[in-house]
């Protein structure tokens, strides 16, 4: 299957500008040179168009959900892009950006099918206006797909055939308490750091891909490279120690590539350039991504 990169050069969803930069610096480190070595076709389809947040009157941003009729415009484009590029038969990369964009991709992804997601990410992403502490839409994704507090009205952001059963977070270890108890309540499965280091994450992310997988047309896998301990990821908008190591997320990315049938999309987010180390997060994140399509050591 041939690939579509999609950039989406948006941080209206972060509170630390810089992220918006994450589309260019994952090209520069080399993501069309890594996909051709592993014998992928690639197109680029270059970037959806983003405003800026200092062209926005902060006098008409709502503080629950900050710039959300912004993210509405982009996340639109970016759901048609991914549907487009699912409809001729391409895997939609989706190179982030901070992961509000997310909405995009599982409501394009979900278009006409069954979705299931897997969520490699530090944090669970599922807050809504009502229980946010920030109001930045990078937290609110999940919780804005499958249609929870007032996302229930705002069908743009909604992947109906998007189950909760069929979602998986995998390595959290930074869950807001209001997020907490509505993964209790719901039959969104969690899987934590505590749960990668007693087990290993091969077998967690095997048991991921199992939930997500079950029943479903299709899966979407979305990393957020703040999923991996700051020490090997430093260029992120909120790290948070403790996290996957290396080697950890290239196995973890190994395995998602053994589900490769069922991979319906693919979107890596929150590089930022500006908080980075000589662009070795983007260049890590181009490797995990290379790994997940099927690189390997032999």
């Amino acid at each position: 299957m041939a690939i579509r990169t999609i950039g989406v050069p948006m941080d209206l969803g972060a509170d630390r500008r810089g992220v918006d930069m994450g589309p260019s610096a994952l090209r520069y480190a080399g993501l069309a040179t890594a996909l051709d070595s592993i014998g992928r076709s690639c197109t680029d389809a270059g970037d959806l168009s983003v405003s800026h947040a200092e062209e926005r009157d902060p006098e008409t941003r709502d503080p629950r959900a900050k710039y959300l009729d912004e993210i509405e415009s982009v996340c639109g484009r970016l759901a048609n892009e991914v549907a487009d590029a699912v409809a001729t038969n391409d895997l939609p990369l989706v190179l982030g950006g901070d992961h509000s964009i997310a909405i995009g991709s599982l409501v394009g992804s979900a278009r006409d099918a069954s979705l299931g997601a897997v969520w490699f990410d530090a944090h669970s992403d599922v807050n809504t206006p009502e229980t946010t502490p920030s109001g930045n839409v990078h937290g609110m994704p999940l919780a804005a797909a499958l249609g929870w507090g007032s996302f229930a009205d705002t069908p743009w952001a909604n992947a109906p055939t998007l189950r909760e059963e069929n979602v998986v977070l995998v390595g959290l270890r930074s869950v807001d308490d209001p997020e907490r108890e509505r993964i209790r309540e719901s039959d969104v499965t969690a899987f934590t750091m505590s749960d990668i280091d007693e087990r290993g994450v091969v077998d967690v992310t095997e048991d991921a891909l199992d939930i997500a997988t079950r029943g479903v047309d299709g899966v979407h896998v979305s990393l957020d490279l703040d999923w991996l301990d700051p020490r090997h990821a430093p260029g992120v908008g909120t790290p948070v120690r403790g996290g996957v190591t290396y080697r950890e997320a290239h196995s973890a990315m190994e395995t998602v590539a053994e589900r490769e049938s069922l991979l319906r999309s693919l979107e890596v987010v929150e590089a930022n350039p500006i908080l980075d180390s000589h662009n070795e997060t983007a260049e890590l994140g181009v490797e995990l991504v290379a790994s997940a399509l099927g690189k390997r050591v032999l």
